[in-house]
């Protein structure tokens, strides 16, 4: 079997708020998207809600090419929000906005879907990131796709960004997942035991009329039918971009790590969905902070010694793909926490500073704000 190219690309959506009051807006300038699309060049879309708005890189040969592109989207799209008096966060969830008259976005593909889903889609003020990783053949996309499910759970821990709902401190580091997981066909995909299985599930669901195509399966990883990737889909979206960068070269180099096992007539072992799904709510529930299932030892193991043993066993992937530098950044992750415990920290700073409820929560869009540029040059636009 030929080598995969591994080429990565890399999609995310963020949210989009009145600089004044840092609310989400309910209805973009008319003229926003189309300057957007003006300069990205079909790189940049509407998404379901007009508060949000989606970004995706070109395929790229390498994790810095990637990292490049996605820098230049970011600031274009913020550059074009500030001359609407607008701010751009990544963050999964904003901190107080409650769906209220949010509009919806008028395109075919979003009126079929809110008729289908009704108020669960309606509830989707959420954001996420997906990676799409290049694997020419349709065998070893859904070879990979089953073995990959067990390190989701440890992918999601190190982009964690929505811990707040509507005002309220959920308790959750990634409460965008709840929500997610009130839509059909989410959650960790089926075990295939071939590319034919699957294509045959799907067809099932196209000839029934439950769906148009696989666009509508939203696995936390799924093989896209749209390009010969396979997409992962778990993440929340990450505030810092070199956040985004060091989850896109973990997951790449699990991969190709998994190929690696493959070409020897190995492969990773194959757990129960029920098994994994427990370390995806512990994921969700607690971030970094707690831990997650060994299942060979049966025990919690802290996740700073997890991922020291994901780091080893992609190390010779890393170095392939020449991004051992953005594998070695999520050990910082660990160390400075995420998006999730700067905003739950930002919020309890200014409530022991005297600030209100709603100010802490408007400090807290301050600081997404501020951070989701972060390394990123600041840009204009003509106008």
């Amino acid at each position: 079997m030929q080598e995969p190219n591994f080429t990565i690309g890399i999609e995310e959506e963020y949210l989009l708020v009145d600089a004044r009051t840092r609310d989400l807006i309910h209805e973009a300038p008319p003229e926003m998207l189309p300057q957007c699309e003006a300069l990205l060049e079909g790189q940049v879309a509407p998404e379901f809600l007009q508060c949000q708005i989606e970004v995706g890189t070109r395929v790229c040969a390498t994790v810095a090419e990637a990292r490049s592109d996605l820098a230049r989207l970011r600031g274009t799209v913020a550059a074009v929000a500030r001359s609407h008096g607008l701010r751009l966060i990544a963050a999964s969830t904003h901190p107080f906005a409650v769906r209220g008259e949010l509009r919806r976005t008028e395109k075919a593909r979003y009126q079929t879907i809110e008729h289908d889903l009704q108020e669960v889609v309606r509830r989707l003020v959420i954001c996420g990131m997906h990676v799409h990783v290049g694997i020419d053949d349709d065998e070893l996309r859904i070879d990979l796709m089953n073995q990959v499910s067990y390190v989701l759970p440890h992918l999601l821990v190190l982009g964690t960004s929505s811990p707040f709902w509507q005002g309220r401190d959920t308790g959750l580091k990634s409460y965008r997942i709840s929500v997610w997981d009130e839509m059909p066909r989410t959650g960790l995909p089926e075990h295939f035991e071939s590319h034919g299985e699957f294509q045959r599930v799907l067809d099932v669901l196209v000839r029934a009329g439950m769906i148009e195509d696989g666009t509508k399966i939203w696995w936390d990883v799924r093989p896209s039918v749209r390009f010969p990737t396979l997409e992962m889909r778990i993440s929340d979206i990450c505030t810092r971009l070199e956040d985004t960068m060091s989850i896109a070269a973990l997951y790449v180099c699990w991969l190709r790590m998994l190929y690696r096992l493959r070409v020897r007539n190995q492969r990773w072992r194959r757990y129960p969905r029920m098994l994994i799904a427990e370390n995806r709510w512990r994921a969700q529930r607690y971030g970094i902070d707690r831990g997650l299932v060994d299942f060979g030892l049966g025990t919690v193991v802290g996740y700073p010694d997890l991922l020291e043993e994901m780091i080893e066993l992609c190390a010779e992937d890393a170095e392939a793909l020449d991004c051992t530098a953005e594998v070695g950044h999520a050990r910082r992750i660990v160390a400075r926490g995420t998006s999730a415990h700067w905003q739950i920290r930002t919020y309890r700073d200014a409530i022991a500073g005297g600030a209100s409820e709603r100010e802490a929560l408007e400090a807290v869009v301050d600081m997404l704000i501020e951070e989701t540029m972060y390394g990123i040059e600041r840009m204009d636009v003509p106008g």
